[in-house]
């Protein structure tokens, strides 16, 4: 037998199989069209390349971030030919920070693609659309984030400390020296944060921090081992200077410097104060939230002393407003904690109409008794990954109308599709711009049934 040759190929029978392009290398390329989460979209040799911060009709040399089969993911560095609605950076970290990634499309182009990929999800995934499209809620481009989480790096090759956000597609940190998204009280700390931060003894020990806005200001400093009594005292003195309260977490849960402070947020429409604690979710644009809250209660237009079912309930973020109004609110929650919170926040804001349950929102309600007796309307505001389980046993609860308050337009279409299977029809539909300068889509639907 002839002596087999040591390199010999047998080609695939789909074709001689392509190179892969190898992660750094540049690329010219022309743009064609954004993808929904705001990447350009252009053709090269049969490969589609997702290019961040690339506009349609642009000419980009792109740099390669990774690639798979027949997908390129890469960023622009350098636009050759520019689109008309190519605008100016206003943030000089804009290009390479993970955190705003479409600072170079307009407001109003930025609030036409977030309509775009809602419209499409629903369209694709569930084969329906609203009977209206709303106006979408908007608030200001820039100084809306009150609650941001800061990296917090020590290189200790180099022996310098990186304080800022995550790079796009990447672990790295962005040293930060402003952001123009926070509000402009955390804006304000940013200069003594970092100086106070450069001259510690032991930064290596801080593992990020957490800066809030709300009815006071205040800083969670998240450790992963005891700080140095020196660095306890700097960061002491940096909050008392700033007017800020100081939150510590080691190995536990957050905990306050002092004992009494408290932390919280108004929804001055109803004349609520909602308390919370570092770790607790809460919405980051707070005229979008309050704008979010009564554009429910209108789509839920509730009567006095209707029964109200409020799912993902929180802190009460929608619950209180709604028993504000008269309706009695049945608010449901996963975490034992929330609930506690919501409930200690309606008997401080007065309210004796909401009444609060803990539940796995993911399993069946089969013995649930808060659900007896029916609801006029039901309220979801579910995490990312929906609210399957408990749209299946809708029909069960009675509602005539539903307001699905949604962060992932994803599942939002798949459980439209379901609603519509139970008789439902997508009545209205419109996003809600709580991140502006990210493709991040939230949205809200209202679904109603006959009779």
């Amino acid at each position: 037998m002839a002596k087999r040759s040591g390199g010999l190929r047998f080609q695939p029978s789909g074709g001689e199989k392509k190179a892969q392009v190898p992660t750094g290398k540049k690329q010219r390329l022309g743009i064609e069209r954004l993808a929904n989460d705001g990447r350009g979209i252009g053709f090269i040799e049969g490969r589609t390349w997702f290019v961040e911060g690339a506009l349609p009709g642009e000419t980009v040399e792109a740099r390669v971030l990774g690639a798979r089969s027949q997908v390129v993911e890469a960023r622009s560095e350098r636009v050759l030919t520019a689109s008309e609605q190519r605008r100016l950076e206003p943030c000089p970290h804009a290009r390479v920070c993970g955190g705003c990634n479409l600072q170079h499309l307009p407001a109003g182009d930025q609030l036409a693609l977030k309509q775009r990929s809602l419209a499409e999800q629903l369209s694709r995934l569930a084969s329906i659309e609203p009977t209206t499209w709303a106006a979408p809620l908007s608030g200001p481009e820039f100084g809306y984030r009150r609650r941001a989480r800061l990296a917090v790096r020590w290189d200790n090759k180099d022996r310098r400390l990186d304080v800022g956000f995550r790079a796009s597609a990447s672990q790295d940190i962005v040293a930060i020296r402003e952001c123009h998204v926070l509000v402009q009280p955390l804006q304000a700390l940013l200069p003594a944060l970092l100086t106070t931060l450069h001259v510690m003894d032991k930064p290596q020990v801080i593992g990020h921090l957490e800066l809030f806005s709300g009815t006071v200001e205040a800083m969670l400093v998240r450790h992963t081992a005891a700080l140095a009594a020196t660095d306890l005292q700097r960061l002491e003195t940096f909050a008392r200077e700033q007017g800020v309260q100081l939150w510590l977490q080691g190995e536990g849960g957050p905990q306050p410097l002092e004992p009494a402070y408290t932390l919280g947020y108004r929804l001055p429409a109803w004349d609520l104060e909602l308390a919370w604690r570092p770790g607790d979710f809460v919405q980051v644009n707070a005229p979008v939230n309050e704008a979010m809250v009564a554009q429910a209660l209108e789509w839920l237009a509730p009567q006095a002393g209707e029964r109200v079912l409020d799912l993902f309930s929180g802190l009460g973020n929608f619950t209180l407003p709604l028993a504000r109004i008269g309706a009695q609110v049945v608010a449901v929650e996963g975490s034992e904690q929330m609930v506690e919170r919501a409930r200690t926040n309606a008997e401080h804001n007065g309210l004796d109409g909401a009444h609060f349950y803990q539940a796995d929102l993911s399993k069946p309600l089969v013995e649930a008794q808060w659900a007896e007796g029916g609801f006029a309307a039901v309220l979801l505001d579910p995490p990312r990954d929906g609210a399957l389980e408990i749209v299946r046993q809708m029909t069960t609860l009675g509602a005539r109308r539903v307001v699905y308050v949604s962060c992932n337009p994803a599942t939002l279409a798949r459980d439209a599709a379901e609603l519509v299977r139970q008789g439902y029809r997508l009545e209205r539909a419109g996003v809600l711009d709580m991140f502006p300068q990210t493709a991040h889509v939230e949205a809200m639907a209202l679904f109603e049934r006959s009779a």
